[in-house]
């Protein structure tokens, strides 16, 4: 029996993302304790946070609390903070990194507190073992971080490294590439589980088709990449870690999903399409044609449709994404009855399409106001 004590793990999100985490982290057996904006908050033990890390879709980061503290200023943090038993967790032969969000009167340069909370660790596990860890920006190891607003300084061990939505294939990543957390709450919200197919023209470099082939066939987004922040802990346990890994493993199964087709009418989009899932294992899944997204292939089976679209704030001329926008309602109007319409776009460019959405649900993608909406798209008249 484990004597290891229960601990506050929060995984993060990107904004607005908290309730499709919530629904994943329930999916998996846990009870939240708190949710906002940004995170969601569960009890669990090191074994929780590894299923946390190799499953989750929607997640940024795994955070397990370390130590919540009250300073005043940037030297009452370095003594507080010197205090804490960072020996017993970071090796002296490590490397780390110092992340924060810093909200403090006292502190004007916004990179101090990061270097006295180094200094902090350093010092104490240089008093301790007579070494000291490395220290520097790249994050690929042992990562601490840190949330200062006024005198509550919150302490926590990232557990993840680099954000989960990072899956490690999009080696090209296209022009205005959609985030693969945001990708994955898209499919969540339009129910997609690859029992029917899906048309994803527009496709760009794959990140749709790719998160939905990742679905569709079970596999767990946290066995594409090797390194995790975990692993780089003294609490870091090998053997629990392989027990999880095995189990999500057995979560893959071999049926073969309903079609995935993309399409893009620029060659180099398809070709990192292509690549990039050759890079998820996910290639012999997806179907790609070349051509105008109102000429994309459809099967006979209904299914989704999804949309992502250009902004006009991050690509293209205004006037010529409007008219675009306007030939995307045509197409699914004319061309897709029967099927369910999906469009990602800015907030600005929804309003272009020319068809009356039956749901908007809003999406914060890199700091741009977007809705995802849903059509009802009826075969011959409405009464029909």
């Amino acid at each position: 029996m484990t004597t290891e004590p229960t601990r506050i793990i929060r995984a993060t999100c990107a904004p607005g993302l908290a309730p499709w985490l919530k629904a994943e982290i329930e999916a998996l057996g846990y009870e939240a304790t708190s949710s906002d904006h940004t995170g969601v908050e569960i009890k669990g033990q090191m074994a929780d946070a590894m299923r946390l890390i190799l499953r989750l879709r929607t997640a940024f980061h795994i955070l397990q609390r370390f130590a919540d503290l009250y300073p005043r200023n940037a030297e009452e943090l370095y003594k507080a903070a010197r205090k804490l038993p960072w020996e017993r967790v970071i090796p002296a032969d490590g490397y780390l990194t110092i992340v924060s969000t810093v909200q403090n009167d006292s502190i004007r340069n916004s990179m101090f507190p990061n270097v006295r909370l180094k200094d902090a660790i350093v010092d104490r596990i240089q008093e301790v073992h007579g070494r000291r860890p490395d220290s520097g920006p790249k994050g690929d190891q042992t990562v601490v971080h840190m949330f200062w607003k006024n005198d509550h300084c919150r302490l926590a061990l990232d557990l993840s490294g680099r954000k989960l939505s990072d899956r490690g294939y999009r080696q090209m990543p296209g022009k205005a590439p959609m985030r693969e957390s945001i990708a994955a709450a898209v499919l969540a919200e339009t129910g997609y589980d690859g029992t029917r197919p899906l048309v994803v023209p527009m496709c760009g470099s794959g990140t749709l088709a790719i998160e939905a082939a990742l679905i569709a066939t079970g596999r767990a987004p946290g066995l594409l990449r090797p390194n995790f922040g975990i692993k780089h802990l003294l609490s870091f346990d090998e053997e629990v870690w392989g027990r999880e890994r095995l189990a999500a493993k057995k979560l893959r199964h071999d049926r073969t999903p309903a079609p995935i087709i993309a399409s893009d009418w620029d060659e180099d989009a398809l070709e990192a399409t292509y690549k990039n899932a050759v890079t998820a294992g996910v290639d012999h899944l997806i179907e790609l044609y070349h051509c105008d997204f109102s000429e994309t292939p459809l099967p006979e089976e209904r299914g989704s449709i999804i949309l992502h679209g250009e902004y006009g704030e991050r690509l293209g001329d205004e006037d010529e994404l409007k008219e675009t926008y306007g030939r995307m309602g045509d197409y699914l109007k004319q061309q897709c009855g029967g099927w369910d319409g999906w469009v990602f776009t800015s907030r600005d460019m929804a309003r272009c399409i020319g068809l009356k959405s039956s749901r908007k649900v809003p999406f914060d993608n890199s700091g741009m106001d977007c809705r995802l909406l849903s059509f009802e798209l009826y075969e011959g008249s409405r009464s029909a």
